[in-house]
């Protein structure tokens, strides 16, 4: 079973119909809008400052998402994915974007709707994103503005993740 655990009192809070796999931990404050799935590994933590997570958002095998104490909070918009093992860390990031395998998204950045950050990219603190951008390397820069295949992709992908997590609910 998930570890689900409150911090100062403060409960995670999880919407309708998510799927949190058996070894992920989810403290604090907290809070998954519906349809949401933390996968195997996983780690939300907000024992230092809020996380707020949308609807149809997929965090995947091994991410963590945290924030900073008395500094920063997290965001995460609606059908965003979160490669398997990055950090999400005191950012914003909106509505239908991606967050590559194994980057890094680092306090006061803001990730740009329909925005991809690359696998394995750093993104400093305060950096912006602009939406529809593609972001790529340590540090993250623009590479190129996302064209509709890539947009149809990365929707494609929120969507899978919403078709895996039913198989693990039957």
């Amino acid at each position: 079973m998930a570890i689900l655990k409150s911090v100062k009192g403060i409960h995670p809070v999880v919407g309708n119909d998510c799927f949190i796999a058996e070894n992920a931990t989810i403290v604090g404050e907290v809070k998954l809008g519906k349809q949401c799935s933390v996968w195997f590994n996983a780690v939300v933590r907000g024992d230092v400052n809020s996380i707020t997570v949308g609807d149809y958002t997929n965090i995947q095998d091994g991410a963590v998402i945290h924030c900073t104490y008395q500094k920063a909070k997290t965001i995460i918009g609606n059908q965003v994915s979160i490669g398997h093992n990055a950090i999400v860390h005191g950012c914003t990031v909106e509505d239908n974007a991606l967050i590559g395998m194994g980057a890094i998204v680092m306090d006061h950045a803001h990730i740009g709707s329909y925005a991809i950050i690359a696998a394995g990219s750093v993104v400093l603190e305060g950096t912006v994103v602009e939406s529809g951008a593609l972001y790529a390397g340590v540090p993250a820069k623009k590479v190129k503005m996302v064209d509709e295949d890539m947009k149809l992709s990365m929707h494609t992908t929120a969507q899978n993740y919403l078709k895996y997590s039913q198989w693990f609910k039957d």
